[in-house]
């Protein structure tokens, strides 16, 4: 018998791909950046080709710390497949990968989309397209809604108010949800404080020289003071826990108390 719970949640994820889905697929769809056919899948966000170009999928970071599963979810949308490489330029990363926007077969759905969707992945907020990136988050919220992936855990969103269960993933790139607190400023540096402790609590940090995008963007830190926001990077720590903002995207502001 198919547990309704499951069901409630395929059903739900069915409904969301399909009000964002055929957005979200041109959105993200840039200009051609080459073609070829997968040989090896590296890890949960990179592959290789036949002609030995190394290819990782731009706009989403790994979910969790399981590689070999994140390698066997890319695996079975791509393996030995032709896919299509989409960009707003072919420069390689300093790994000498190409990062692109990934169309199997022909498919209009991109396989960012896809593992988003899946919950195989996490929106990386590194986009700069508005619509690209707000269709990425579409479908991350999607997943997210129907408890696919991932987010059958309840601890696939950190708690602001565990510091130690956030320096576990140190180096990771993690999500973190709770209330600021206070904000304050040391030097150039503003900190969205959710505790009390500052060598012992979660913090994120916007350096002087990008305050002026979270301005423009309506996320002055003051006004986030007692909200509750939902912040993404990666995990380092300086005393306490630390996600730096690096751009507006990093920001989901989710309400009061």
């Amino acid at each position: 018998m198919t547990d309704p719970a499951w069901r409630h949640g395929a059903i739900v994820a069915a409904f969301l791909a399909l009000s964002t889905g055929g957005r979200a697929n041109a959105d993200c769809m840039f200009e051609p950046q080459g073609e070829g056919r997968v040989a090896t899948v590296l890890d949960g966000r990179s592959f290789r080709l036949d002609d030995g170009r190394e290819v990782r999928l731009a706009g989403i970071e790994r979910a969790g710390t399981d590689m070999a599963s994140g390698r066997m979810a890319l695996a079975a949308l791509v393996s030995g497949r032709h896919v299509t490489l989409h960009g707003e330029d072919d420069a390689p990363d300093r790994y000498g990968r190409q990062p692109a926007f990934v169309f199997a077969d022909g498919s209009e759905t991109s396989v960012q989309g896809e593992m988003l969707r899946r919950g195989e992945a996490l929106a990386s907020a590194e986009v700069t397209d508005k619509d690209c990136a707000a269709a990425l988050a579409a479908a991350e919220a999607a997943a997210r809604q129907a408890k696919l992936g991932i987010w059958t855990h309840p601890s696939a969103i950190k708690n602001a108010e565990s510091p130690g269960d956030i320096l576990a993933g140190m180096g990771q790139f993690t999500v973190v949800e709770g209330r600021v607190l206070s904000v304050r400023q040391a030097g150039a540096v503003t900190y969205l404080n959710f505790g009390r402790n500052w060598t012992r609590d979660f913090a994120a940090t916007i350096s002087g020289r990008i305050m002026p995008a979270f301005e423009t963007a309506g996320l002055a830190p003051k006004s986030l003071e007692n909200q509750r926001i939902r912040v993404r990077g990666f995990v380092g720590s300086r005393g306490g826990p630390r996600i730096d903002l690096l751009r507006v995207g990093q920001i989901e502001v989710l309400g009061g108390n």
